[in-house]
Formats: C-alpha cells, structure tokens, sequence
C-alpha cells in the first residue's frame, strides 16, 4: 500500500492507499507551497517550501503543519535532508530560496544559518529567471548519501553550483551541465552519479558533479522538468520534457513525453499514459521496490508497477497541482 505527500502551489496533500481504495487529506491551503522534502531517517518528519511563508514542518505525517523557524527571505522553492547527516536523529536541511540564497538547519528547521558563501560565486550577477528577469532562484538541492559534505544546487537561471566542504565555499559552473536547472537527483549506491534535468536538456556527471556531459541521445523534446532515479540501479533514471517552456507552462498544449533513461540513451514510456501529453509530468518519484509516480501539472497523479512500461491513473481526486511529490 502506498502513502504520497503531494504539493499543489497552494496546500499540500496526503494520499493513502488501502485495500478498500485512497483516501487524499488536503492541509496548509493558502500556504503557497512549492516543495517538499521528507526526512529519510524519520518519515513523518516533513517539509515544505512556500512562497510567502517560508519553510513549514510536520512532525506528524502531513497531518498537521507549524512555521518550521524562520529566516530573512521567505519565499522557497526547494528543500533537501540529508541521507547522510543527520544532528539529534534529524537529518540536516537546506532551503533555497528566491532570490538565491542557501539557508541550512541542524535542529529540525527550529533554527537556520545561511550558507553565505553562494553569495560569492562569480557567475551571479549574471543569473536572472526570464520570467522575472530581474531575480533567480535556488531549483534545486542535490545532497550525497555518501558524502555530507557534498551540496549540488541548480540556479533558475544561473546553472549547477558545487560545494564539497559543506557549502563554505563553492564552485561556478560548469561546462556540459545546462545552464537552466530544473532538478538535480544523485544515487543511493553510486557515489558519484548525478542527473540533470533542465530547460536544454539532460546531462549527466560521473564524479559527483566535477565534470558533466550532455546526455540528450533519444530525447525529441528537451525541455525537461522531472526527473527521479531508480534506487537499485544507477543506470536507471525517469525524465519529463516539453518540446519549450511555452507547451510546458502555458494552455493545455503541453506535448509532453515521459522518458527512461536505459543502456545509455532516453527512450519514450507510457502506455497508458501515451504521449504527446496535453499537460507536463512536474513530479517524478520512485519507491523502493521500483514502483513509479508521476503527478501531472493538472493534478492528476499516474502510477507505473513494471519500470515505465504502462502506466494507471490513480482514483485519487484531481488537485490545483502536482508540483514535487514524494514516496513514504
């Protein structure tokens, strides 16, 4: 049976599975929640990044939802605990928020410290999010469960900033990674295995995000969002793309695509869920026994049990949204 945690833009929901179907439980409307992450040590400990309101936490599951501390910019667009830090039985956390800046938390979220030494990378005055052009923001947060002292962040649009002491210091961007970061996954057993989602397509890094090249063999759409990688298999990854990010925003002319990444090239996936897609694939996570989730910009959520061969849509009721989903 499967529990999601599922952010709309506005609240964030709950859906359970059971043997008599889903229950879906709504919470934190009006929060303007954009993301969340979910401690991998503790499962009903969770967050949630929201525009306006900073970070809220659950200690319960999603059931119920407090201001998690706060810091001087409130609007979050990405959260990350770390597998492989953890204070006090909680892992650490990061928030990225718009403008750019990195805030980290040693307490659960009760207390935060910025990581100031983003602030002096030397690309920064050139990062700007065409849609406002005159700020950016942190996407992404990518964190090793190999090495807590690895930090991978993507800047909306700036490109993928590298820290291996922790996040004091910190390395520009580089060249064959894609300037226009949406989502950042490295892998459970490969200590040095990222993935790349972006506005230009896909790229990969074997060495923990030291060097990076393109990875775009079989993609026809290369404006990519989602992005999750299999737990067992490093070689395994799950991509969503638009052909630009006028089909993947805007109407309901999305012509979307779901890909799998498999023996070195994407390829296409979905039967059941067949494309081109009228609305883009935001959220993409897998479970540990291989299981795929996909929640939609429509709000509609998608299930696949045999690795992205054929899809069901799940009977949970539609939301605003399906911005970031996770698995617990």
């Amino acid at each position: 049976m499967a529990r999601l945690c599922l952010v709309t833009g506005d609240s964030v929901a709950v859906a359970i599975e059971s043997p008599t179907g889903w229950t879906l439980e709504e919470e934190a409307r009006g929060s303007g929640a954009q993301c969340l992450a979910v401690d991998p040590g503790a499962p009903t400990l969770i967050y949630i990044g929201t525009e306006g309101h900073g970070v809220l936490r659950s200690t319960d599951g999603g059931r119920s939802w407090t201001p998690a501390g706060s810091f001087r910019l409130t609007d979050v667009y990405s959260l990350a605990v770390s597998p492989s830090e953890r204070r006090r039985g909680r892992g650490v956390v990061l928030a990225g928020t718009e403008p750019s800046a990195l805030f980290r938390s040693d307490d659960g979220g009760t207390t935060w410290v910025e990581l100031e030494g983003l602030q002096s990378i030397p690309s920064k005055p050139q990062w700007s999010f065409p849609p406002r052009p005159y700020t950016h923001h942190v996407r992404c947060i990518a964190l090793s469960a190999h090495d807590p002292a690895l930090i991978l962040a993507g800047i909306e649009l700036g490109g993928v900033m590298r820290s291996t002491d922790g996040g004091a210091t910190w390395e520009d961007h580089k060249r064959g990674a894609y300037a226009d970061c949406h989502w950042l996954a490295t892998h459970p057993k490969d200590p040095g295995r990222v993935y790349e989602a972006s506005g230009g397509g896909a790229a990969m890094s074997l060495d923990a995000g030291a060097t990076w090249r393109c990875t775009d063999a079989g993609l026809d759409r290369r404006y990519a969002w989602g992005l999750a990688v299999d737990p067992d298999d490093p070689d395994l990854a799950y991509l969503s793309a638009s052909p630009s990010p006028m089909h993947a925003h805007y109407g309901g002319h999305a012509q979307a695509a779901l890909y799998r990444r498999h023996r070195g090239r994407w390829e296409e996936i979905g039967d059941g869920l067949a494309p081109p897609l009228a609305v883009l694939p935001m959220a993409i996570a897998v479970d540990a026994s291989g299981t795929v989730y996909a929640g939609l910009r429509n709000g509609t959520l998608y299930r696949s049990r045999d690795r992205g061969d054929s899809w069901e849509k799940l009977p949970v009721p539609a939301l605003r949204a399906i911005l970031a989903l996770a698995v617990g």
